[in-house]
């Protein structure tokens, strides 16, 4: 029965696969919101009686490959038990069973958003039925509402999310944490006065979700709007400005303008609060200071102390003085201004964040303004003018520093690449230093959590010396001039054209920057061996002998490995390896060849993870099939045997007993000299990474993606959602966060996808 439903959902447009046997696996929301769409309630209690008898024989009614049996009766239980809980009342979905997201919207009442110019927009309201004014703004991150909606940055506004869907992770368990604060959130309740967006799931999917965001909404009092056109209201936003706005229910109210309000004093502490324990003391004056910003200090072992935002500071001992986020015009805040201007006169660090960046440079002498819509969302590029570095990161404030102006010896830090607004400032001789983005991220990237270890080397450099040195530094540029490419040579299968497209665009990037271009390519037929693409094309076989003689004749300064596919990685080491590169001073440009090596050699890529310590099943690298055999024994079946050094996984697979692993082994040392036997994670949920990283560790993740298919098909062969569905802010920042360690450590230059 759950094989003939799931196929009645897939015919209503729904995604499934039908490779485990005789049940359509699907994942738990797309099963679960076509479930509703699909059968009356009356036919819920017969369906879910059924699906409890299937969950107890699954595995004897449903054939499936060995690997997979533990997955069909979990999968059976799961769908029996949503199916009864919403038979029995007992299952919470926000507003019926109905949304925009697959099932019916009937039961959400209508409510309107009224712009101060007169503009109307209508939806449901998926929160508290009540009517409210603020400010309109938006966010234009991918995951991360529980952090946003929690965030005391955003009091007083009315958020409208750019990306369509909300809700569909839930909101999670949140038990407090070693500080007494609440997991997974920024402050102790929702600051948003309303939340907005295109698309609400009713029914969330995620194995952390305590309850819907429309429940979670409901015991805060707080308005949430769905089915409304985000985009084209995004659009006016960022023609005419951040608007004064509400959403009326059942009763109307009055425009009004939270930036003429004291918000700082709304939302920061009453009371001096202290976490954590060291020998460095931090106090920290609380703005609307988000609890990820305490959690990222106090982890680097010192004392924090939080005080009021017009505390007086003059009062306290202290080796550093850190001046939190918070939300409105920093104008409101005059008092903090005054302080800071009293410890800008000593010698004790000061690091700022946010409204702290605006407050530390309204003390400098500096002026602040109004942004016409802001910056808020996770994906906004500064670079540091110090080290020409660029990060992505985090950001939620409508107000900016004019750096056009600066009083004597402070400097621009950091500066936005999209509107070129200030990021930052640094003093050149003192140790103060500020930055307009969110470091401790929650939600959004870590790139940029290392200028809290930077705060906390200064305070800790003040209390031994008594004074600390400035953060300003300054400090080349290597240029080629003749590259050789190793082209894609023969288009297989595996390899498609991606290399020739790749290649093709390497040779036009390296023309921009005034390079001679030295293509060796086997394949007339190409986009990069075409007139005029390459400066000189050498019709050859891409080999060691062939490519040496090229170089021997044309001298190339620099020769780029990734271009090619397997096969110009493999000859790029072969020519490190027999010093051919090294004998005519040839720089290998992008990944350098030991990155090759360490990429492909299964066990030196083990050694690399463990020695920056991320987590990976256990395994052992052979070079013949008595150990591998041996291998297998010691972690147990199943096992998966990877080829090293081959395209696309060729000679890979499963095997699930000493037979299939005798069977297998021929196979994947006939394509490679080693394999890694390596524990089965078959039926695990993947996702992926694209990560971009050049010579001076700029490091972007230009997508992610969330695997249909559980562990077990080839990513090649697999159905993948992009970007992902069902990672909480956490979850997608922490892979993140792996994947450009891991590229970062393994020194890889350029691009390359990490699973």
């Amino acid at each position: 029965e759950g094989s003939e439903t799931s196929r009645g959902v897939a015919g209503r447009g729904r995604l499934c696969s039908d490779r485990i046997g005789g049940i359509n696996m699907l994942s738990s929301s797309v099963f679960r919101q076509g479930m509703a769409s699909a059968l009356s309630l009356r036919s819920v209690a017969p369906m879910a009686r059924s699906l409890r008898i299937a969950s107890s024989a699954a595995t004897a009614s449903f054939p499936s490959p060995a690997g997979l049996r533990p997955v069909a009766p979990a999968f059976a239980r799961g769908m029996a038990y949503d199916i009864a809980k919403r038979q029995e009342g007992a299952l919470d979905v926000g507003g019926g069973m109905g949304g925009t997201s697959g099932v019916s919207k009937r039961t959400d009442r209508r409510c309107t958003l009224v712009l101060e110019d007169g503009s109307v927009y209508s939806g449901q309201s998926f929160g508290s039925e009540i009517s409210v004014s603020g400010e309109v703004v938006f966010n234009t991150g991918m995951v991360g509402y529980v952090e946003n909606l929690t965030d005391p940055s955003y009091r007083g506004q009315l958020l409208v999310s750019t990306y369509p869907l909300l809700g569909n992770y839930g909101v999670p368990v949140s038990p407090e944490d070693e500080l007494g604060l609440p997991a997974g959130m920024e402050s102790e309740r929702i600051q948003t006065t309303a939340v907005i967006c295109q698309d609400y799931s009713h029914v969330p999917s995620h194995w952390n979700s305590g309850k819907s965001l429309s429940q979670w909404l409901k015991e805060n009092n707080v308005p949430g709007m769905y089915g409304v056109d985000t985009r084209a209201l995004t659009k006016k936003l960022r023609v005419h400005g951040s608007m004064k706005g509400k959403i009326v229910m059942d009763e109307d109210v009055p425009l009004r303008d939270p930036n003429q309000l004291n918000l700082v004093a709304e939302v920061s502490t009453s009371v001096p609060r202290t976490y954590g324990s060291g020998d460095i003391h931090i106090l920290a004056v609380d703005c609307g200071i988000k609890y990820n910003i305490i959690r990222s200090l106090v982890a680097k072992g010192i004392k924090l102390t939080v005080v009021p935002w017009n505390w007086d500071i003059k009062k306290e001992r202290y080796d550093g003085l850190f001046i939190s986020n918070g939300p409105g015009d920093p104008a409101m805040c005059e008092e903090t201004v005054a302080n800071l201007r009293w410890a800008l006169e000593q010698d004790v660090p000061i690091f700022g964040i946010c409204l702290g960046n605006q407050l530390l440079a309204r003390a400098a002498g500096c002026k602040t303004y109004k942004l016409k819509f802001g910056n808020r969302g996770h994906n906004q590029p500064v670079k540091d003018l110090l080290t020409d570095k660029v990060y992505i990161t985090p950001q939620n404030h409508g107000y900016a520093v004019d750096h056009s102006d600066l009083p004597h010896e402070w400097k621009p830090y950091f500066v936005n690449i999209n509107d070129v607004t200030n990021e930052g400032l640094v003093h050149t001789t003192k140790p103060f230093f500020s930055v307009q983005f969110h470091p401790e991220a929650s939600g959004g990237p870590e790139d940029t959590g290392f200028l809290f270890q930077k705060f906390i080397d200064k305070a800790r450099e003040y209390k031994r010396f008594g004074k600390a040195d400035s953060v300003y530094q300054t400090g080349p540029v290597y240029r080629n001039k003749k590259i050789l490419i190793l082209g894609s040579g023969g288009l297989m299968i595996g390899q498609a054209g991606e290399f020739d497209y790749s290649g093709s665009q390497a040779i036009k990037a390296l023309k921009e920057e005034g390079c001679e271009t030295i293509l060796v390519n086997s394949n007339i037929a190409t986009v990069q061996t075409a007139r005029g693409v390459a400066d000189k094309v050498y019709f050859l076989p891409v080999t060691v002998g062939f490519v040496e003689q090229i170089i021997e004749k044309e001298r190339p300064d620099g020769i780029t490995l990734s271009f090619g596919g397997q096969t110009a990685l493999n000859v790029g080491v072969a020519l490190w390896n027999e010093g051919i590169l090294q004998r005519y001073g040839v720089k290998v440009l992008g990944t350098p060849v030991s990155t090759i090596i360490a990429a492909e050699d299964r066990d030196i890529f083990k050694e690399k993870l463990e020695e920056i310590g991320e987590k990976l099943a256990p395994s052992i690298a052979c070079e013949n099939i008595p150990d591998s055999m041996e291998a297998a024994r010691t972690i147990g079946y199943p096992v998966i045997v990877r080829a090293a050094f081959a395209l696309g996984g060729l000679g890979s697979g499963f095997a699930y007993s000493e037979d299939e692993l005798a069977e297998l082994l021929p196979v994947a040392f006939s394509t490679s000299p080693q394999v890694l036997v390596e524990k089965s994670i078959k039926g695990w949920k993947e996702a992926e990474y694209e990560v971009v990283r050049d010579m001076s560790d700029n490091c972007v993740t230009v997508c992610n993606m969330e695997n249909f298919d559980p562990m077990g098909i080839h990513t090649g062969e697999s159905i993948v959602v992009a970007p992902s569905q069902t990672l909480s802010n956490d979850e997608y920042h922490m892979l993140r966060t792996a994947a450009v360690k891991v590229i970062r450590h393994l020194g890889i230059i350029g691009e390359c996808n990490i699973q």
